[in-house]
């Protein structure tokens, strides 16, 4: 007589099969991006494996594009966003002043387009910038948000035009300190305000770099990869990357953005084109070139082409890319971290745990908001303090305390 688990274990199997296929992915691509063979996948699939830890489903909903983990559980008391997406203690405050609509002009002047940008440039290098960052940005945004917001109504002609896109960056800042919090549809509305504002203004370079920020929201929500790319093409030819520095590092971002999305649904070929050729706009701008707040540039070329590897499961590649990367080169400790973290997928994609943690700690060191909220690392560690080999254990454990992180 068969086990009173295995209707659970097939009830399961299928849903995960469902998932995967809707997304429109192989198992060996789903497989990759959790860190496991494609063997492992099909396991699960046809029953042969139980269903896996929770760690281990959180990464799974993330690749399906899940929200609720009953979708693959069938216990709806069990939604995965509770799990996965620490709330940051400065979110109500930003959520606030998102949702307050001022329909009443202030007394005051609005700020001058010279004081915004200022303040604008400011708010970018406290991003990038070392320490807290998350905190030290969310300190400035809703004050940002406000004058923005007025200076973009109150002004006219091209002051208007300029305020436009400058409130557009407003909203990206928002919309990064959103991410990997449990507000997917607040990461929605500030990058669709965004994309508004650069229309309003009429003004290229604002739709290109608002077009980059969705390229990431259509990549998280699971959105179609024909409507992403098609999104950051049509930005791209609103660039004239013969003619002006700054739309040559938007041209090549936007044409890095298409070679993400089409690594997300396993498309090798296309993904290693479009790489290609933001790799040309990278030497074609030199060494020491990076866009000022978007930080473009030859560092960050070479850390996608490891997320790209990664997430096409090339691991040998991936591995051989992460061994060589020079993250150093990147003047952005944000975005330094992230590209430590991918080095730390690629070796857990390997199947090396020393190294995972090594890169781990080395991303915490650089910018510890970076590290603790990502999904990946912090499922990484929760697995590694608890079934990694005995020599990494102690560390992993540290950093899964110092993140809030339970153990599998």
């Amino acid at each position: 007589m068969p086990g009173s688990s295995a209707p659970q274990e097939s009830t399961f199997a299928r849903r995960v099969r469902r998932a995967r296929e809707r997304r429109g992915l192989t198992r060996a691509a789903a497989a990759g991006r959790v860190g496991k063979s494609s063997e492992w996948w099909k396991a699960i699939e046809t029953g042969r494996l139980r269903m896996p830890r929770l760690p281990m489903l959180l990464r799974m909903a993330d690749v399906l594009a899940l929200d609720d983990l009953a979708d693959l559980t069938g216990d709806a008391r069990l939604a995965s966003t509770s799990y996965r997406n620490p709330a940051h203690p400065a979110l109500p405050h930003i959520r606030s002043a998102l949702a307050t609509y001022r329909l009443a002009p202030p007394a005051a002047a609005p700020p001058t387009v010279a004081a915004l940008t200022a303040r604008i440039r400011h708010a970018w290098l406290v991003w990038h910038g070392i320490g807290h960052h998350r905190s030290s940005v969310a300190e400035l945004l809703p004050a940002l948000l406000a004058d923005a917001q007025h200076a973009a109504r109150a002004l006219d002609g091209a002051d208007r035009r300029k305020a436009l896109a400058l409130l557009a960056q407003a909203y990206h800042l928002t919309q990064l300190y959103l991410s990997f919090q449990p507000t997917p549809e607040l990461v929605i509305l500030a990058g669709d305000r965004a994309m508004a504002a650069a229309q309003d203004a009429d003004d290229p370079r604002a739709i290109a770099a608002a077009a980059w920020y969705m390229g990431h929201i259509h990549r998280d929500s699971g959105e179609a990869a024909a409507a992403r790319v098609d999104l950051a093409l049509q930005a791209a030819s609103l660039l004239r990357p013969e003619a002006h520095q700054e739309d040559l590092a938007l041209h090549g971002l936007l044409h890095l953005a298409v070679a993400l999305s089409h690594a997300k649904t396993a498309g090798a070929g296309k993904a290693e084109h479009h790489w290609d050729i933001a790799d040309r706009a990278a030497s074609a701008l030199g060494e020491s070139y990076a866009h000022p707040w978007l930080v473009f540039g030859r560092g960050v070329v070479d850390g996608y082409a490891l997320t790209i590897r990664t997430d096409l499961v090339q691991t040998r590649a991936a591995v051989r890319i992460a061994a060589d990367l020079r993250t150093q080169t990147v003047p952005s400790a944000t975005r330094r971290a992230y590209h430590v973290i991918e080095q730390a997928r690629a070796y857990s994609l390997a199947g090396e745990p020393i190294a995972t943690v090594h890169f781990l700690s080395q991303a915490q060191r650089i910018s510890p908001e970076t590290t603790s909220f990502n999904l990946f690392a912090r499922s990484a560690v929760s697995d590694l303090a608890s079934f990694g080999p005995a020599a990494i254990r102690p560390q992993a454990t540290a950093l899964a305390r110092e993140w809030g992180v339970d153990a599998a």
